[in-house]
């Protein structure tokens, strides 16, 4: 698979675990009492440990969802390929670092 058709599908597939992850947020947050939505970090009504507690999780699910998705993604590449995404890069590399 070529970088730019593995960037092409990289990006695809990210938007769409981005919009996964998203959705996660929303479902998580309707579980704290009192509140439907996570709040947004400008919002001076909420508490700091609400804010603060809000974006620790968000960025634990995004976190886990990217990695998730990144992973996927190239375990694809490589069964459709037979390469690892990036093998062509680093094999001239390392041709380049051997020729020196």
């Amino acid at each position: 698979m070529t970088k730019i058709k593995y960037k092409a599908l990289g990006l695809l597939v990210g938007l769409l675990g981005g919009m996964v992850a998203s959705a996660i947020v929303r479902k998580v947050w309707e579980f704290t009492p009192g509140h439907d939505e996570a709040p947004e970090a400008i919002d001076t009504r909420r508490s700091w440990s609400e804010i603060l507690t809000a974006a620790a999780l968000q960025g634990a699910i995004f976190a886990v969802i990217r990695a998730a998705v990144e992973r996927a993604t190239a375990a694809s590449a490589e069964k459709l390929a037979g390469d690892q995404p990036g093998a062509e890069v680093k094999r001239q590399q390392e041709e380049e670092a051997a020729k020196k």
